[in-house]
């Protein structure tokens, strides 16, 4: 369809979009929905699946989670100490040497909160089947506005009960509802993905894998979104992938996306890539930081480079996890268990404690809050409790020691070994008007993209993979065009602290003395899901579109057999586009 130049951007999307689902898939959640729509339903990427196994395992994956070691913690100490310099707060062992008697919990009143907002309970997953014919319909209500689903029960609104014969167990429960069930209930937590991979291990086989996948991405787009299974020829799906997925992991995906779920077409794009169009820039540097993964991109007129990808093995859940710890240290924690491992309801009240009361400010940061217990059999307790080291945790961010990555070892990779490259290996490409990129040939060829994951700071990572652009003109411009997106970028002083800590980390020898972090148009959290629905909006040609019958019949190679390309071929023809 040809648009005028006088059309309005809004009627385009509401044309264009109505059919084009966008899915970006992360760690710890899901952000998908409508392009037409202003924001997405970001639901916890997981689900809880009926298990009758004995011992039961409430968590899939709970061999990999591992203690902290004596050596974590004396690192971490030694990180909390210099955090501490920098925030002009007491030492550990400062602290200790004044504190030869227990602190007391009393007159939490007479600390003014820092935040209105009264924090939630969440309530625990009805975890049987209901009968009343109607019921469903309460499930489905849209909450664009929020970044979560509604903590509350929908259960709860029924009154009439069946007796206990009749009673049956639902099969699997997906979203915030898998993360709610009581752990004496015979479910097992699944999390799809995690760190950034699919989370295939000796205890998560890869059919397992896709499949939890496959019926998480059908339980949204049914009970979500409203679309059937008969009806998903007539749309298309936009699948906004995270850099750190490797190329038999988006086949994969895209082959659930194609062939399971029945969509009519799909393509695939870059969050970097989606993240600039987001926040309708050409030129940045995108950095990603999500729930359990940060990675660093950057972006030159549209077009990834593949080089300057870095990614680090820490996020917004391993903030709350510190947050946690640091309570606990202060001895300001009430007396309860607290577990996120065993019962992750309680890791979602971290999350929220954290985006509530968490900032970065010099001084000490004390905040009143309201603490919940979630104990088997029992309802939630309530504790009202004073925070302090609140600006301690997202100093993490720029020092990784503080919040302990993970120390078991990642799966062997052996199993994602692919030589058809879907994202790279594009820069001798030909595009429809016979010439190539001319932006591509100042760049050198590179075989293969390592994946980087380094222990090293957000600071440093942002500096490394600006200056591994190799340009002093581009490094400057990047250096003032970074971008913080992901759920974690919310955190409220973070901005300058990049500013301050990246400019300290540029060499003396570089001949860069500004730094500047651009401020998201929308909400960080969805930048990189709104530039996908812009990219799927904006290709009108769809020429590297996949057809469900190409795929099924040819796998990446696609109508006349022309080698799917991902992102570097389609940023290429969208620049094209909009500069016309």
């Amino acid at each position: 369809m040809d648009y005028p130049k006088t059309a309005v951007p809004s009627n385009i999307f509401t044309e264009r979009g109505s059919n084009i689902v966008v899915i970006n898939p992360g760690s710890a959640n899901i952000r998908i929905g409508l392009a037409q729509h202003d924001t997405p339903f970001n639901i916890p990427h997981c689900i809880s699946r009926r298990t009758s196994q004995l011992p039961k395992r409430n968590a899939q994956d709970q061999m990999l989670n591992s203690q902290v070691t004596t050596a974590q913690h004396m690192e971490r100490e030694r990180a909390y100490d210099i955090v501490a310099s920098l925030l002009r707060i007491p030492f550990l062992d400062e602290e200790v040497a004044n504190s030869s008697y227990p602190r007391k919990m009393g007159r939490v009143d007479a600390y003014p909160p820092q935040n209105n907002m009264k924090e939630p309970v969440f309530t625990w997953t009805d975890v049987f089947e209901k009968n009343v014919p109607h019921s469903s319909t309460t499930e489905d209500v849209p909450n664009e506005g929020n970044t979560s689903e509604s903590p509350t029960l929908k259960e709860s609104k029924i009154k009439d009960e069946p007796t206990s014969s009749e009673r049956k167990y639902r099969e699997y429960i997906c979203g915030e509802e898998a993360l709610r069930i009581p752990p004496t209930e015979p479910y097992c937590l699944r999390r799809p993905i995690r760190r950034g991979h699919l989370n295939v291990s000796q205890y998560y086989p890869t059919q397992q894998v896709l499949e939890d996948l496959h019926t998480i991405w059908e339980w949204i787009l049914v009970e979500k979104l409203h679309i059937p299974h008969r009806e998903r020829n007539m749309y298309s799906a936009i699948l906004v992938i995270p850099e750190t997925f490797d190329n038999r992991e988006i086949k994969e995906m895209l082959s659930i996306v194609l062939c399971d779920l029945r969509f009519g077409s799909a393509v695939v794009h870059q969050e970097g890539l989606a993240a600039v169009f987001g926040n309708g820039l050409s030129t940045a540097c995108i950095v990603n930081m999500g729930a359990q993964v940060t990675s660093v991109i950057c972006v030159e007129d549209g077009v990834v480079l593949p080089t300057t990808q870095i990614s680090l093995r820490f996020g917004g859940e391993d903030i709350s996890r510190c947050l946690l710890w640091t309570q606990r240290h202060h001895q300001t924690w009430p007396p309860i268990r607290t577990d996120a491992l065993s019962k992750p309801v309680e890791l979602l009240m971290l999350n929220r404690l954290k985006e509530s009361y968490c900032q970065i400010k010099e001084g000490e940061v004390e905040a009143v809050a309201m603490v919940h217990s979630y104990e088997d059999g029992m309802q939630p307790g309530s504790h009202k409790t004073r925070l302090t080291a609140l600006n301690v945790p997202p100093m993490g961010l720029f020092y990784p020691m503080l919040l302990v990555p993970d120390v078991y070892p990642p799966p062997p990779r052996s199993w994602f070994n692919d030589y058809d490259d879907m994202l790279e290996d594009t820069w001798h490409m030909d595009f429809p008007d016979g010439g190539a990129y001319p932006m591509w040939e100042s760049y050198p060829v590179f075989q293969t993209k390592p994946k980087k994951e380094d222990v090293i700071g957000l600071a440093e990572a942002i500096t490394k993979s600006i200056l591994l652009t190799g340009r002093i003109e581009l490094q400057r411009k990047l250096f003032c065009s970074m971008q913080l997106i992901g759920g974690a970028a919310s955190i409220y002083g973070l901005i300058p602290a990049v500013e301050e800590r990246v400019l300290h980390a540029i060499p003396s020898h570089e001949a860069i003395d500004t730094v500047e972090v651009l401020q998201s148009r929308t909400n960080p959290a969805f930048v990189s899901w709104k530039g996908g629905a812009i990219l799927g909006i904006l290709d009108i040609s769809r020429e590297a579109w996949i057809h469900r019958e190409d795929w099924i019949k040819n796998g990446i190679h696609v109508g006349s057999g022309r080698k799917y390309k991902d992102s570097c071929y389609l940023q290429a023809q969208a620049m094209c586009y909009l500069n016309s």
